[in-house]
């Protein structure tokens, strides 16, 4: 590889930050990861990582993307801690628009793995580099510049109340989530700040892990409902190492799962199916009740800035963040650090303008499947174009049919998966299944393998 400068610094040591430091690690004598938490001794949730205790699981794409840039490593979760590999088309039960997708055998590898293993081992990999370092406990306060404020030269750091100390960089990359502070920090060199997109979604959602047993779901190895009308709840049971379920409920505009036995479980019964309610009402509880919210998706559109200082980009999360419940970030950000290692491949020269406008384009793809998702709840606040409106009348229909023709119902995961564009789900092929599924009766509830009988609301 290019040699492209003695350092470069990642601010943020999580999924994001992990993976950009991976692709800087070709190009620099050394990567330094600055995170201003402490990292467990052991594979646990950090303060640094607030929704680590929740559900996680690594798509298809994230899944390859990480296995090329560290070979062995879902092996690895699977034979040190007990992750699963498992095929997300047969192995998981999909449900949205109330309708269950058809299961068949595909070659869409998924790994299931709570966050603190997928990042602990993630971590260890990099690690292992003998150009990579961690510093912890490190509070990034600002940007450190050239005279003229036109180039990044390192980062200030410091704890409240102690003098600030300057480490220098070549590059320096926020890797630092939602929270960022690159916009402050812009404005403070004299930047305009990028604009930014919103939508409102208030989702909450509570989650509380179960001892896993063989006959659980069939087998299967997990299940996920998306929330739609009438209640808009959505539902996620997902194995993970140690023989356990976690399992998270919850809706839009702070419509919580009560975090209670009675409340909890009223609240599963209100999902389209049972099958979440009836693993859940006979497990035995291995971990207290955990709320997570989330107030809104943000897209921060630095690839429309006019000006932009040297040395310095803005990574993953702290570029877009989205709906969680979609599990889309660490697969887009393993992907951004492969676009990063593209950028680098041709040099230092107009970097940022180049990554972000690359960037973007990976964003757009995972940022359209969620908003256009959530704006379907008809009080979610956003603008419905009538291309949208068309895209989730269609995505209806695909539903109706894939609940038989498991060949859609894959064409769909590989985009739910990130490995194909959305468009694919218009070739002239799909629309042909699509219509033809549809020109049938409808399937019995039963048949679908979801329960529409009317359910006890959940107490509040």
């Amino acid at each position: 590889m290019k040699h492209l400068g003695k350092h470069a610094i990642v601010i943020g040591g999580s999924m994001g930050g992990l993976l950009a430091a991976r692709a800087l690690a070709d190009f620099y004598t050394l990567v330094s990861v600055l995170e201003r938490d402490a990292f467990p001794a052991a594979d646990l949730p950090r303060k640094g990582v607030p929704q680590g205790r929740h559900t996680h699981g690594l798509l298809a794409r994230g899944s390859a993307v990480l296995e090329a840039f560290f070979p062995g490593y879902n092996a690895e979760v699977v034979a040190q801690s007990g992750g699963l590999i498992g095929d997300v088309a047969n192995d998981v039960i999909w449900i949205g628009h109330n309708v269950r997708l058809a299961n068949s055998k595909s070659d869409l590898v998924g790994l299931l793995a709570s966050r603190p293993v997928l990042e602990g081992h993630l971590r260890r990999r990099l690690l292992g580099l003998p150009n990579v370092r961690m510093i912890e406990n490190c509070t990034v306060r600002g940007l450190a510049t050239d005279s003229a404020r036109k180039r990044v030269t390192g980062v200030r750091t410091g704890v409240d109340g102690e003098p600030e100390a300057i480490i220098n960089a070549d590059l320096v990359v926020d890797a630092t989530g939602r929270g960022s502070s690159s916009a402050t920090w812009l404005e403070e060199l004299g930047y305009e700040p990028p604009a930014s997109e919103k939508v409102d979604i208030g989702i909450c959602y509570t989650t509380r892990t179960y001892r896993r047993r063989p006959a659980d779901l069939d087998g299967k190895h997990g299940i996920v409902i998306a929330g739609s009308a009438p209640n808009w709840r959505s539902g996620v049971m997902l194995a993970q190492e140690g023989d356990s379920w976690i399992v998270s409920a919850g809706g839009f505009l702070n419509d919580d799962a009560p975090d209670n036995d009675e409340g909890f479980l009223a609240y599963l019964a209100t999902l389209p199916t049972m099958e979440i309610h009836d693993v859940v009402a006979s497990a035995q509880p291995l971990g207290d009740y955990r709320r997570y919210r989330y107030t809104c998706s943000v897209r921060r559109q630095y690839e429309q800035l006019a000006r932009f200082p040297g040395n310095y980009l803005v990574f993953g999360d702290a570029v877009c963040s989205f709906n969680p419940v979609y599990g889309q970030g660490m697969t887009v950000a393993a992907e951004e650090a492969l676009t990063l290692q593209q950028c680098l491949r041709a040099g230092t020269d107009e970097l940022a303008r180049r990554f972000f406008k690359a960037a973007a384009k990976i964003v757009d793809i995972p940022w359209d499947i969620a908003v256009g998702n959530d704006l379907r709840h008809p009080q979610v606040k956003g603008a419905r174009p009538p291309k949208l409106r068309f895209i989730n009348w269609y995505i209806g229909k695909l539903y109706v049919a894939a609940t038989r023709d498991s060949m859609l119902a894959t064409e769909f995961l590989k985009v739910v998966n990130l490995i194909r564009p959305p468009s694919s789900l218009l070739s002239p092929a799909i629309v042909r299944r699509v219509w033809q599924g549809n020109r049938r009766p409808v399937l019995s509830a039963s048949s679908l393998a979801v329960e529409t009988a009317p359910r006890k609301s959940a107490s509040s």
